[in-house]
Formats: C-alpha cells, structure tokens, sequence
C-alpha cells in the first residue's frame, strides 16, 4: 500500500509539472522573450542554405544540405564578419540542434520564415525532457551522498527517518522540488530558454567524479559545454577536487575525457583531408599499444589521441572557426560587469560607475609593468573561490560528510555572485542545483527557496522590462531602484553557504539528547556518591 501510494505521488507531481509548464507557456504568450527564438530559428536556417548554397542539386531542406551546411556555417561566418562580430554565438551541438529544429519546422511548415510561438513545440518537449532528467539527477545525486554519509544530516526533521531511508526519501523530496522549481519553469517555459540543457550533463559527471568514473566526468563536462559554454566556467572544479586529495591520476582523466570528447565532437572540423584522419587514427592505435599495461589505459589513449587531433589541426590547415565563434565571442560579446538585472557583486561595482575592461590599477615593479581590469580580478577571485569549493568538496568526501552535496552546487552560486557579464537567466542553475540542500540541513534549504525567488523575479523583470507594459511600469521601476538591497542578500546567503562548503564540524547521525537540567547541575561529589 505504502508503494502504491508513493507511485501515485510521484504521478501527480509529474504529471502536475508539465501541466504547470504548459501553463506557463500558454499565459505568458504577451510577454515571451521572442528575439532569442527568432535568432535560434535564423541561424538553423542559414545552415540550410549554407548546404543549399554550396550544393543548388539538393533540396534545401535535405539531411545531406544540413550536414554540409553545419560544417561550413562556422567558416563562412567568420570570413564575412567585419571586425570579429560575428552575431552567432552557438556552441557546435546547439547548432546542432538548432539546425535540425529549424529542418523540422520548414518541413512542417512549409515557407516559414521566422520562430513564431507554433514551431517552437519541439523545442518545448526537449525541455521537458532535460528538465526531467535534471529532476532524476539530483534524485540519484542527493541519495548518493545520503547512502555515502550513512545517513549523516544535520536536518532535525530527517533524524525521524530511520538512517536507510533517508537517502531515497531525501533525494525523492529534492528532486521534486527541482522539477517544480519556478525559476526553470519561468526560464524553459516563459521565456524560453535553453539554459536547462547543461544541467543534466553537470548532474551525472557529479555522479561519475562520485563512483569514480573520472574519464567519464570529463567526457560528459566536455558534452554539455558543446550545448552552452557556460558549463565550462565550472570544469576546473572536477579538476581540482582530486588534486585537493593528491589524487593525480584522477585529475588527468578528467582532463583526459574533456580533450577526448571535444576533440571527437570537432574532428570534421579540425582534419581537413585522409592524411590528417589517418595520422590520428595511427597515434590512437600506438598509443593503445603504448599504454596496454596500464590500469586506464582507455582513458589516457583517448585522451592523447584527442592532442594529436588539436596538434594535426594547428599545423595542418584545420579550422577553429567553431573555437573562435562558439566559445571565445561569446565571453566578450558583451562587455559590461552585467546584463539586463543581476542581483551580484559586479552589478554593484557598476553603481561606483566602474568599468569593466578600464584598467583601475597599473603597478610596475622592476621591469614589469602589469595591468588590472575588474574583468580579470574578478576572474582570478572567482577560481580562487572554485578551488576553495573542490577543496570542501575533497574533504567532505573523505569523510563521507552530506555537505560534499553542497560544496557540488556551490560553485554555480559562487559564479553567478562574483563573474562579470552574467545574465539574469543565469542563477536558475544555481537555484536548481542547490535543492540538493534538502538533504544536508534545514538553514541550507531556506537558502535554496531564497535563490529559487530572486532567479524568478529577476526573469521575470527582464521579461516585463522588454515589453514595458503600462500596468507592469511602476513594477519595474520599484525593481530597478530596489536592486542594490537583493544583490547584497545573495552575497550574503552565498558567502554563508560558501561558509558550509568549507566547514569542517562534524555532522550528526541523530537528534541529539538532552539531559534533564536538575540531573546536568548535580554537584561532581553527589553524583560520585549516587553512582
């Protein structure tokens, strides 16, 4: 009974959560945010001209069109551009996908010419998809580290469940609240964005990095940033969690991975002729040979034939159109310590009207002469906070402590507070991903609500700021003048959980008892005599 009763439970909030998306999707039709659509549908329809261009005898909405199209989009618009702006900011496999949604929506319907709401189903039902993935993560995730720490929490309302239940129950409970979570509702639904594609990825290289499969952490780290680059800003932390722990060989199949798939991902790109494919190929097969005796030696094979694939693109004609457009334009697209309405440290560096690439300091000592932008200060702050995250991270982890869950959110929240040139959108990881709270302690759970609303408001006052609706106006000026006040509180709660992160108290595996106060003030001679 009590499993039938916890299947239909999970039934209705599945089924509850895509209603409520629908929903959202319906009513929120006067304030979507149309532009991110129209330029996702323009680009998927120029790399099927690009292919219709370069063959006029195929279909323009042909597969071999797409193909041919998608491997020379990257080139034609770096050769056309004028001064390096190039518009197109999409990673390889979001072109990808957004190629093929365009395919599919010209098939459909045919002469569409822009994303009007219609066409965009397809790319709604893949958000349910991911977003439900991400839900399934975080359920394997928090239950991991629950198991992990033998039922360890410092959540007095867990230590009623018996230590074996509490990791499904925890992770069951945590896992709802991500896929009910307003701001990836608002973010995937009501604007729509993409944004929720990286997070399964992150989600089970956590699990991997977890169960020791650290060539498969990297593999799927490298797989995610192929959809939005932001997922690397985050990397270096499944870097320096085994070289925390001294753990070398870890930390190289990490590296080790995210060449690999990179490189594999790249390859149409960066081996332009049969020479350069068989050279690969060769070096793979020497180095499977090489490395026969070694324990990974998979790992490290992969890993070094996806260099040699970097090496013969360099020096033998390859293109890094695709480096230049999909990862490198993006993070100077837009130069200004922050986008729209962020609630963040650089937002308030810009009331002191600070700029972010003007140089504030220009030491020069001896022969030296160094130059500090807030663009790179704040960069170098922001590692320095990711190793002291994988740090907490590596000591959690060898004491099987439930705030190693925390220290894996962490550095999505340590980002969005401190890196400059943030979007708005860009705290519903963080907010998502801080759910896994649920299993670590109460204080930490209130945190997680608390960044859940300000992600939804700051969405939702960009969404009204673009269409500036007159019921909506006095709205948006009480926002922008209040912005000062939430950005202060998410450093706040940042910097406390960044605190938790780092902590070394012991968690508790029970409710602590106390001792009645007359027997706690008996004198130290009574209680001798009474024992």
């Amino acid at each position: 009974m009590r499993r039938v009763f916890l299947g239909l439970t999970l039934l209705a909030l599945l089924v509850g959560g895509l209603a409520l998306r629908r929903y959202s999707w319906m009513e929120t039709k006067h304030l979507r945010f149309q532009r991110d659509i129209l330029n996702a549908f323009y680009w998927g329809t120029q790399t099927l001209a690009e292919g219709h261009r370069l063959r006029p005898a195929d279909q323009s909405d042909s597969w071999r069109g797409l193909v041919r199209g998608y491997l020379s989009l990257y080139d034609r618009v770096e050769q056309e551009s004028w001064e390096q702006n190039y518009y197109l900011d999409y990673p390889p496999l979001r072109l990808l996908a957004m190629s093929v949604w365009a395919k599919g929506v010209r098939s459909k319907f045919p002469g569409a010419e822009d994303g009007t709401p219609k066409y965009v189903e397809p790319l709604l039902i893949v958000n349910d998809v991911v977003e439900f993935l991400t839900a399934v993560g975080i359920f394997l995730l928090v239950r991991l580290g629950i198991r992990r720490s033998a039922g360890a929490t410092d959540s007095g309302l867990l230590h009623r469940l018996p230590p074996a239940e509490r990791g499904w129950v925890c992770g069951l409970v945590a896992a709802s609240v991500a896929w009910l979570e307003p701001s990836l509702i608002l973010d995937g639904h009501a604007w729509p964005q993409w944004d929720s594609w990286i997070l399964p990825f992150y989600l089970f290289a956590a699990l991997a990095a977890l169960t020791q499969r650290w060539f498969w952490c990297g593999c799927l780290l490298a797989l995610g940033g192929m959809f939005k680059g932001q997922l690397l800003f985050v990397t270096p932390f499944f870097i320096f969690w085994p070289l925390w722990q001294r753990r070398w060989g870890r930390a190289g199949r990490v590296v080790a991975g995210l060449v690999a798939m990179t490189a594999l991902i790249t390859l149409p790109w960066l081996l332009q002729n049969p020479v350069a494919w068989a050279i690969v190929a060769a070096s793979a097969i020497l180095f499977g040979f090489a490395f026969s005796r070694f324990r990974h030696r998979w790992a490290w094979t992969a890993g070094l034939a996806g260099l040699t694939a970097f090496a013969v693109g360099a020096f033998g004609g390859g293109s890094f159109a695709w480096l230049k457009i999909g990862f490198l334009y993006g993070s100077e697209r837009y130069p200004y310590l922050f986008i729209s309405s962020c609630y963040n440290l650089p937002s308030l560096l810009a009331y002191a009207n600070l700029s972010l690439k003007a140089p504030f300091w220009t030491p020069q000592i001896g022969p030296f002469h160094f130059v500090f932008t807030l663009q790179w200060t704040l960069r170098l702050i922001y590692m320095c906070a990711l190793a002291l995250c994988a740090l907490g991270a590596a000591r959690h982890a060898r004491q099987r402590d439930p705030r190693l869950l925390i220290a894996i959110a962490a550095p999505w929240l340590v980002m969005f507070a401190l890196l400059p040139q943030m979007h708005e959108r860009y705290l519903v990881w963080g907010a998502v991903l801080s759910a896994v709270a649920l299993g670590v302690s109460l204080r930490l759970t209130t945190l997680h609500f608390l960044f859940s609303i300000m992600s939804a408001v700051m969405i939702t006052e960009v969404l009204l700021l673009d269409k500036k609706l007159p019921p909506t106006l006095s709205t948006i000026a009480f926002l922008d003048r209040t912005r000062p006040i939430p950005s202060l509180l998410l450093l706040a709660a940042v910097a406390f959980y960044f605190r938790e992160v780092l902590s070394t108290r012991a968690p508790h595996f029970r409710r602590p008892v106390r001792q009645p106060a007359e027997k706690q003030d008996q004198p130290l001679a009574l209680a001798i005599e009474q024992a």
